[in-house]
């Protein structure tokens, strides 16, 4: 490849005075966050031999219990365990033979049971925390199509009362996923073909799942369709696509084109909205996503980052 991405390219979990972190090229450490001092760190990417995708790795680190949740990939193992406190090894799951997506893993809890959801480049599995076992997986590869058939898959899946979605940009199919036999195995419930999420994320609200979908690289409209049957409610144009967020009934679209953000009202018959502004500083495309918290929300550009009061008065 040409490029390379020696730094992080992905958000930092955090955990008390802990920030466990990953780079582009997969190596994995712990960061004290009041001194900034390395606690830990780990060439994972060489004791694991893991591989990475044409523009590096994107992984947020998932904590489970003791437990760093991390995905090498490549011919060693697909996804391993860490001990938060020290780096080493706890378990290791077996190979896919298959690399890495840009995604993060997800914690999910049905029927009492603990189970990691993460995505590699073909396939969305289910793993046990406890020992690394892969329960079970799915192909999800084959869903890729149109005149760019990638598996670029850069989405966290969502979940919900044990229905998984999953998306990807490219003209790849969308498909919802039944867990059955205790979380054993899966089933297809529905595939759908309008919106295929390019890297800006979903949001599950109220029944309805919200999203910007990939016409092409710079250019996707906001689509609204119904989590139970995958039927289309709304695909609206709005400046371009981009990466979603939401908080007290209201949506944050942030569109990466120009920058701009939009409050919009959470209704699965229409895209109203009511009211925006645009991103004034930074450089480069609009592609981080934005954070909410107590009230405060977040928006960085390139080496910019604002923050503003979102409160009602």
């Amino acid at each position: 490849m040409s490029r390379v991405y020696n730094e992080s390219r992905a958000t930092p979990t955090i955990e008390n005075k802990n920030i466990y972190v990953s780079s582009g090229l997969g190596d994995v450490a712990c960061i004290d966050a009041i001194s900034g001092t390395i606690r830990w760190k780990l060439k994972a990417s060489e004791k694991f031999e893991g591989a990475y995708g044409r523009w590096g790795l994107s992984e947020s680190l998932l904590l489970v219990n003791d437990k760093v949740i991390y995905t090498p990939g490549g011919n060693k193992t697909t996804i391993v365990a860490l001990n938060k406190e020290n780096g080493e090894t706890i378990w290791q799951s077996k190979s896919l033979g298959d690399a890495p997506s840009y995604t993060s893993p997800l914690l999910i809890e049905i029927k009492g049971k603990k189970q990691i959801v993460t995505t590699t480049k073909n396939y969305i599995i289910g793993v046990n925390p406890k020992n690394g076992e892969i329960v079970w997986k799915f192909d999800f590869g084959k869903y890729a199509g149109g005149k760019r058939p990638y598996n670029n898959q850069t989405n966290t899946p969502l979940y919900h009362k044990g229905k998984i979605f999953v998306s990807s940009g490219y003209d790849h199919k969308s498909i919802m996923l039944n867990l059955l036999d205790n979380a054993s195995s899966v089933s297809v419930a529905w595939v759908d073909s309008t919106i295929d999420i390019h890297h800006g994320g979903a949001v599950r609200i109220d029944g309805y799942i919200y999203g910007a979908n990939w016409e092409h690289n710079r250019m996707g409209r906001w689509v609204c369709m119904n989590w139970e049957t995958g039927k289309i409610m709304y695909e609206a144009e709005w400046k371009n696509k981009g990466s979603i967020i939401s908080a007290d009934g209201m949506l944050y679209c942030f569109e990466e084109k120009g920058g701009n953000i939009a409050l919009v009202k959470v209704d699965p018959e229409k895209f109203e909205v009511i009211s925006s502004f645009k991103a004034p500083l930074g450089t480069v495309p609009y592609w981080a996503h934005p954070a909410i918290k107590n009230g405060i929300l977040y928006i960085r550009h390139g080496k910019a980052l604002m923050a503003y009061d979102i409160k009602e008065k």
